[in-house]
């Protein structure tokens, strides 16, 4: 696979994580805490496989093998960064609809 192959791979799951957590928030707020979840854990799913991708760069990186840094690298890193957060404050707000719905 390629640098620009590899790169893609967190812009991907990055992006499909966002999605799964939005789309959680979505099902939590319609009262659907148990498919709101499982979304969740999608997305935590999709943070892994691009998380595991970041990882395998960075060891790249101690043991010399440089990395261009490009445009498409910043992005990806952005894209993964903000997947994570949204991540995080949906699984926050899914246990605020979950305590409302109680």
């Amino acid at each position: 696979m390629d640098y620009q192959q590899i790169i893609m791979e967190i812009i991907v799951n990055g992006g499909n994580a966002r999605s799964n957590a939005l789309l959680g928030i979505k099902e939590a707020k319609n009262g659907e805490i148990t498919k709101a979840k499982e979304l969740i854990e999608l997305a935590e799913q999709d943070l892994s496989k691009a998380h595991r991708v970041q990882t395998d760069l960075i060891q790249a990186e101690t043991r010399g093998e440089k990395s261009e840094i490009t445009l498409l690298m910043v992005h990806a890193q952005d894209h993964l960064m903000n997947a994570m957060t949204v991540k995080e404050l949906a699984t926050e707000l899914i246990d605020v609809y979950q305590k409302m719905n109680n």
